[in-house]
């Protein structure tokens, strides 16, 4: 069993019994956890040659929510920050910190509904390390330790970003304010060639590298552990971003480190072509 399947299960184990049927109609710890590091991938930033994401995460709770988990509140923040350091961890994320969460109440939600906001938080040379909750288990260190302020992307230190608001049965978040609905993923099939093998792209992100634990592995002595991305950003548009490979990564030839797709184009990886392909359906 993986590390992070250990977490979801202990996560999902102090609530279940007695108290899984309080939480039927509630927000589900598991779920937060699951959110979370779905934000942490969506709110990543790439520098010349770290991945950094977000170390501060805010979660809102309608009133019902927040009481239910009023007697267990310290140990699951606990958990939640473990659970994301590992994330972290596993993916090859950067943070200048170890993850915080801060759990608080949201008058306007309802019973089931929850938010999100995430920042970049840079405590500074001789500043506190981030507090804990009280009796909760310290997270688990980020693989990648922080690197120079001067690398961090502008956009890493931002303002916070928009609270993604999730709903009960809803596919993904719902922002605040008015917004187009996607189209449908399902009329269009995504691709990636290699060597004549075609992978249909099944996720919104595909990483690809030499290091078995990618979405997509390359055989190529050339092509560092974790080279590249192929990321659908909306509802139409796909970019490849370089990871900070060691070669780098070229499309149709030309040296890039991110830039959009187009059906037919060649990602070329060390000295793999990679072949990105879309077709209605």
């Amino acid at each position: 069993m993986s590390v992070l399947r250990t977490i979801e299960s202990k996560i999902e184990g102090l609530f279940e019994g007695v108290f899984g049927r309080a939480f039927r109609t509630h927000v589900q710890p598991v779920e937060l956890a699951r959110k979370l590091a779905k934000e942490m991938d969506e709110h990543r930033s790439v520098s010349v040659s770290r991945v950094y994401v977000p170390n501060e995460y805010t979660v809102y709770l309608s009133p019902a929510d927040r009481e239910q988990f009023a007697s267990y509140e310290a140990s699951l923040i606990g958990e939640l920050q473990e659970y994301l350091s590992e994330h972290a961890r596993r993916e090859g994320y950067s943070m200048l910190t170890p993850p915080r969460v801060e759990v608080t109440t949201d008058d306007d939600l309802a019973v089931g509904e929850f938010g999100i906001a995430t920042r970049v938080v840079d405590s500074g040379p001789g500043a506190p390390s981030l507090p804990e909750a009280p009796d909760a288990p310290a997270p688990a260190p980020v693989a990648s330790p922080p690197a120079p302020p001067a690398e961090l992307p502008v956009a890493a230190a931002a303002v916070p970003a928009a609270t993604v608001v999730y709903r009960p049965a809803d596919e993904g978040p719902a922002e605040e304010g008015p917004a187009e609905a996607p189209a449908p993923v399902a009329r269009e099939r995504v691709t990636l060639t290699v060597d004549g093998a075609v992978h249909p792209v099944e996720s919104q992100r595909v990483v690809l590298g030499r290091s078995r634990d990618c979405d997509l592995q390359v055989a190529d002595a050339n092509v560092s552990r974790r080279h590249c991305e192929v990321v659908q950003e909306g509802a139409t548009t796909w970019v490849v971003v370089d990871l900070g490979s060691t070669n780098g990564t070229e499309l149709n030839g030309q040296r890039i480190t991110r830039a959009e797709l187009a059906e037919g184009d060649r990602i070329t990886l060390g000295s793999t072509d990679v072949i990105f392909d879309r077709v209605s359906t």
